[in-house]
């Protein structure tokens, strides 16, 4: 799928929009030029003259074709020098009137030959970036700025692993699971007590995938399911949500358990956990409760959806952003 329709129109859009900068722009230097030096402009259609005249030279077929064309050629290297000296005294670069696109390749068209220029993708990327980042700071989310100094060395159990140990396990699989995502990567359930970087890590994926092109849906379950239900119930101005949250190559659900729970918003998460994992699209989902906890929350088939599909982290240690806050 890569990025979304509406990634995708919003990329367009504003290649629209540069194209009528590039036409609004050359309108107005056609005026000043027209003003300062208007042999300028006169050239301009003395040369356009030529090239028809050209035209009409081989379709007409009279007389020494070779020496018209001859003749034309020499004229029109006279105007084209006139042209370019009198911008040139006047201080323009002989192409000012030219259109002047962002992007040289596509014309700001957003296509060549070979497909989508990359300057659209690089547009889908930034609006992918920006939609994520209204709802979370995805620019400070990446592997490089997770730091385990916070997890503790000694092991909360005898004889067990300390969070130090869980959590560089945790952060090498992550890394892996970025470095690797494809549309057929296995789904995640990442828990844990609040604060211990779920969020932080689930968005350094989703910061990887869009960067490689694919499409991305981030948000609470709170957020997502509250849209859903004003489409459902006719509250909404599009239909969009559960489709973009059905196909997305990844999906993350962040606070799963958080969200207020009606008999709609439980049906609407089995359902889309369960569509995904038949369609093998991978999920990232972002909890603070334990599988005791969900499993009373939800119905069993919900969570034994999550056990038999997912791959689960258990995040461990204590709280970093009160660790900050206290000046650790």
């Amino acid at each position: 799928m890569g990025y979304g329709r509406e990634i995708y129109g919003a990329a367009l859009d504003e290649l629209s929009r540069r194209r009528g900068l590039v036409r609004q722009q050359q309108t107005q230097r056609r005026q000043e030029i027209a003003q300062k030096i208007p042999e300028v402009l006169e050239i301009e259609r003395r040369l356009a003259q030529t090239s028809l005249e050209a035209a009409r030279s081989v379709l007409g077929a009279t007389g020494d074709i070779q020496q018209q064309m001859d003749r034309l050629t020499t004229h029109n290297k006279q105007l084209q020098q006139r042209y370019n000296t009198l911008l040139l005294q006047h201080g323009y670069p002989i192409d000012y009137l030219d259109p002047h696109p962002v992007c040289p390749i596509c014309e700001d068209e957003g296509f060549t030959d070979d497909g989508q220029c990359q300057c659209l993708k690089e547009l889908m990327r930034k609006e992918a970036y920006r939609r994520i980042n209204s709802l979370t700071p995805i620019a400070s989310c990446d592997f490089d700025h997770f730091s385990l100094e916070y997890y503790d060395l000694a092991p909360l159990e005898h004889g067990g692993v300390s969070p130090r140990q869980q959590m560089e396990t945790i952060l090498d699989y992550c890394q892996h699971y970025a470095d690797t995502f494809s549309l057929h990567s296995s789904s995640i359930l990442m828990q844990g007590p609040t604060g211990l970087g779920k969020t932080h890590l689930s968005l350094s994926i989703a910061r990887a995938a869009i960067d490689r092109g694919f499409g991305v849906v981030y948000g609470s379950v709170q957020n997502l399911m509250s849209k859903l239900e004003q489409e459902k119930f006719g509250r909404g101005s599009n239909d969009d949500s559960a489709r973009s949250l059905m196909e997305c190559d990844l999906l993350i659900l962040d606070d799963l358990g958080t969200e207020f729970t009606t008999q709609f918003v439980t049906a609407s998460i089995y359902n889309l956990i369960n569509s995904r994992l038949l369609s093998a699209k991978p999920t990232i989902i972002n909890t603070n409760l334990t599988m005791q906890e969900l499993n009373d929350k939800y119905t069993q088939r919900i969570t034994s959806r999550i056990i038999g599909g997912y791959d689960r982290l258990v995040f461990m240690g204590r709280d970093i952003r009160q660790q900050k806050r206290m000046g650790y």
